[in-house]
């Protein structure tokens, strides 16, 4: 039974989890700081957002193994259709059960936080996760996936930094608020940062299958100074919103997450080979985990 578990859970890439609720966890925070917060939608929200980042590495995994992206050249981690651990078709099998269970905790979501009092709230929300479906599939999957495009980017910061930020947020609070923009900015920018990673680590067998993320697009040197400027930026945004909204030392605990980071700033700097980049992608996404519940505890505190 296990050899039949393990491909599916290697194929979940488990290691990108945390990075996914990040921006869920820091919108419940301000959530819960203006005394809004419910553990229910927390929790369904969480599974949500997990559900739709396994979704996307699923797609992801069947987009690039049908199309070849995936082979001998790539020297990221062995993909499940890649391997033939599992095929194209089960693949989708689990693509679809995979749709089935968001809608159904989309349903149950909506339910929790508006129940039949904002309608057209609830209206939204359907249809901000049917995009999030979208956008999870179409990233390699399709005729033109925007992933083969350059546009892989734009799409994790709306979805993984703003959407998920603010819209968590907003479950709570039934209103759109600008003091959690910045915040959900810089979860935005460091999520960027994470996808960049993996592109600058396959850089080379991307442009011979001809998958044109922006980092083939900029070339290996000024996908560096991309990825440097978007983690410095994503810390100074942080930086302004805790002094726009500073009202105690304990919002400034988020500090404690900018030493990873400022390490992880240097040997990216230093980085000459896709194993310096891929040691990385777990190192960011963990930092930008714990500077999300570092930030959002800092203003409950």
């Amino acid at each position: 039974m296990f050899k039949k578990i393990q491909p599916w859970l290697s194929a979940f890439r488990l290691r990108t989890l945390p990075l996914s609720v990040s921006g869920i966890i820091l919108g419940s925070c301000f959530g819960y700081s203006i005394g809004a917060f419910d553990g229910w939608i927390m929790f369904l929200a969480i599974l949500l957002t997990i559900s739709l980042q396994v979704l996307s590495n699923l797609a992801n995994d069947y987009g690039d193994g049908v199309r070849g992206t995936d082979n001998e050249n790539r020297l990221g981690p062995t993909r499940a259709i890649q391997s033939g651990a599992i095929t194209p078709d089960e693949m989708i099998s689990g693509i679809k059960k995979n749709v089935l269970l968001i809608v159904v905790l989309t349903l149950l979501l909506i339910f929790t936080a508006f129940k039949d009092e904002y309608l057209g709230y609830a209206l939204l929300f359907f249809v901000l996760s049917a995009a999030a479906v979208y956008a999870a599939i179409n990233y390699t999957v399709g005729r033109s996936p925007y992933g083969y495009r350059g546009l892989g980017d734009i799409f994790v910061f709306l979805f993984f930094g703003v959407m998920s930020t603010v819209g968590s947020y907003f479950l709570y609070s039934k209103q759109l608020d600008f003091y959690v923009l910045l915040p959900a900015v810089s979860v935005g920018l460091f999520s960027v940062g994470v996808l960049n990673l993996n592109n600058m680590r396959d850089i080379e067998s991307d442009a011979l299958s001809n998958k044109r993320t922006l980092a083939v697009i900029l070339g290996s040197k000024n996908a560096k100074i991309y990825h440097l400027a978007l983690i410095i930026l994503a810390m100074m945004v942080a930086l302004m919103f805790s002094v726009i909204h500073f009202s105690s030392l304990w919002n400034l605990l988020f500090l404690l997450a900018y030493i990873p980071m400022s390490i992880h700033i240097v040997k990216i700097y230093k980085a000459r080979s896709a194993p310096d980049y891929d040691s990385q992608l777990k190192v960011l996404a963990l930092s930008t985990f714990l500077f999300s519940v570092l930030l959002g505890v800092g203003y409950i505190l």
